[in-house]
């Protein structure tokens, strides 16, 4: 899918900037949702990928704010990330995010916001993509059902990530060695991990967990 978006572009030769020129972008693969944002972080434009992704139409998405469609793992970093965007300080980043589909359910998966100059090297536009973990359609059993936690197990996994042994997260939960043991079990054959350091890794991996935070926390859009 392509988007198709009027931006100020500056000829290499003068280094003035040409409005009427109309900058074409296209997404690298099929599934990966593209859009521009104006320097408030609200959606001008975006491909069908971007709309699919959030489950909503083009109406009801543009002239949001971004952060209105998306629950990152860690805001602070996120909000930083575009400030040095708008700053001029950096002109590229990516990070794990958590979306929130019209529906209801959630979606894990990496968006990269490239920022484009205008005149006066001042910011013109932010262009994002955002590339969800999976591909399931809306409606089908996906990864991201699936990975939803029972509040106990978000406990249990918050513990693991921490690194608390089975004994500590016992008398912590008020629940037998074996209870915990049960709960881990139960994740790891969910997420396909072949011990606690593979699970916390896909955990991370996914979204699940907060980053820059300690002690980490599971995202509330994966506990039931």
């Amino acid at each position: 899918m392509t988007l198709s978006h009027t931006i100020p572009v500056t000829s290499p030769t003068s280094g003035q900037s040409d409005n009427g020129i109309r900058t074409r972008v296209s997404t690298a693969e099929h599934g990966t949702g593209m859009a521009t944002l104006d320097s408030d972080l609200r959606v001008q434009a975006g491909n069908d990928d971007f709309f699919r992704c959030f489950a909503g139409s083009s109406a009801e998405l543009c002239g949001r704010n971004l952060f209105e469609l998306l629950r990152p793992s860690s805001p602070a970093v996120l909000r930083e990330h575009f400030l040095r965007l708008h700053d001029g300080r950096r002109t590229r980043f990516s990070e794990r995010v958590v979306g929130h589909r019209s529906s209801g359910h959630p979606f894990s998966g990496v968006l990269t916001a490239t920022a484009v100059q205008g005149s006066s090297d001042g910011l013109s536009a932010i262009v994002v993509l955002v590339k969800p973990d999976n591909h399931t359609p809306e409606g089908e059993s996906g990864t991201q059902r699936r990975l939803l936690l029972s509040p106990l197990e978000a406990r249990i996994l918050e513990g693991v990530a921490t690194g608390a042994s089975t004994i500590q997260m016992a008398s912590n939960l008020y629940l037998s060695r074996q209870g915990v043991e049960y709960h881990v079990g139960s994740m790891l054959r969910k997420m396909k991990a072949r011990n606690r350091a593979a699970l916390i890794s896909r955990a991370y991996a996914a979204g699940m967990l907060t980053v820059g935070t300690w002690p980490a926390r599971v995202v509330s859009d994966f506990v039931k």
